[in-house]
C-alpha cells in the first residue's frame, strides 16, 4: 500500500499535473524537493516533460530541457552545463534484453557533456556518453557515444560534421508561461 502511495507522489502526480504548471518556480520546486532531482542555477525544464526517477537525474548550469521530453533516470543521468535539449527529446536508460528468455531488464547511465545541443525528437539510448559541444541533429536516434564537438544525424546515428570548439553561451532560457 505504501507503494502505491509514494508512487503517486514520485511517478503520476509530477507526470499528470506537476509538468502542466505554467510556472517554472512550482514545477521546479517539485522536481528538487520531492522528487530529488538536481537542478542547477538558470537552468530550465520545460512544461510537459515526462520524468522517471528524478533522484537519479543531474543537470547542470544553464541548460534548458524544452517541451515534452522524456527523461529515464532508472540508469541515471548527468546532463551537463549550458547543455539545449530540443522538443520532444527522449533519453532512455533502461531497457530490456531481448535474447533474453526472460525479457530482463536492464539499465546503464547516459551522460552530456557540457555545451551539447540535442535537437528536436532525436533519442539517446542507455549507456551512451555525449562529448562537450556535441550536436545531436533532429530525430537522431544515438546508440553509441559520441565525440566532443562531433555533429551525428540519422538513424542510427553517424558523424557528419564537426562543430566549432569556440562556445561560450548560456542556455538560460525562460519564455513566460512555459
Amino acid at each position: 500500500m505504501l507503494y502505491y502511495f509514494l508512487s503517486f507522489f514520485t511517478h503520476y502526480l509530477p507526470n499528470h499535473l506537476i509538468n502542466s504548471i505554467p510556472f517554472y518556480f512550482l514545477r521546479h520546486s517539485y522536481y528538487r524537493y520531492i522528487l530529488k532531482l538536481k537542478l542547477g542555477r538558470g537552468s530550465s525544464i520545460h512544461m510537459n516533460t515526462f520524468i522517471i526517477s528524478g533522484d537519479k537525474i543531474r543537470i547542470g548550469s544553464g541548460t534548458t530541457i524544452n517541451r515534452r521530453c522524456m527523461l529515464d533516470g532508472r540508469g541515471g543521468i548527468e546532463i551537463g552545463d549550458n547543455v539545449t535539449i530540443g522538443p520532444n527529446v527522449s533519453v532512455v536508460t533502461a531497457d530490456h534484453d531481448v535474447q533474453s528468455e526472460n525479457f530482463t531488464g536492464r539499465s546503464l547511465k547516459i551522460v552530456v557533456g557540457d555545451f551539447a545541443f540535442i535537437g528536436i525528437n532525436a533519442t539517446i539510448l542507455p549507456g551512451v556518453r555525449i562529448g562537450r559541444g556535441a550536436v545531436v541533429s533532429a530525430g537522431a536516434v544515438v546508440t553509441r557515444d559520441v565525440e566532443e564537438y562531433t555533429i551525428v544525424g540519422g538513424v542510427p546515428a553517424r558523424k557528419i560534421g564537426l562543430r566549432s570548439k569556440s562556445l561560450a553561451y548560456s542556455c538560460r532560457w525562460f519564455p513566460p508561461f512555459d
